[in-house]
């Protein structure tokens, strides 16, 4: 019983909190001008968002998951003293052959292709 009511005081005060942060905040209101970029006074001569690639993007993401595989990687080197050898070549080759998975996945959807 103690636990149910004290999951009730908290949800009761989290939903307190929303409805009075919703009614002290700053309302805003979209504005055609203000959305628009500044150029000196004058109308912008192109538009001043520029198209992303997202091609670009599934690159840089994919970076940094293998950077961070990496990373996790590195710490085997100080486990080699801790564990038996046979148990550090078995971490080790599940680890490497999950990343050239990973590796052959993204390499066969095409992701790694920058012209297509």
């Amino acid at each position: 019983m103690m636990i149910f009511s004290t999951m009730m005081l908290i949800s009761m005060l989290s939903v307190i909190l929303m409805i009075l942060a919703y009614m002290i905040s700053k309302k805003t209101f979209s504005d055609r001008e203000k959305n628009s970029p500044f150029e000196c006074g004058f109308d912008p001569k192109s538009s001043a968002r520029m198209p992303f690639s997202l091609h670009f993007f599934l690159i840089a993401v994919i970076f940094l998951i293998f950077d961070v595989e990496i990373t996790l990687l590195l710490p085997l080197i100080m486990i080699i003293q801790n564990c038996n050898l046979i148990e550090f070549y078995i971490i080790s080759i599940v680890f490497v052959i999950i990343l050239l998975g990973g590796l052959y996945h993204e390499w066969n959807q095409g992701a790694l292709n920058w012209s297509k």
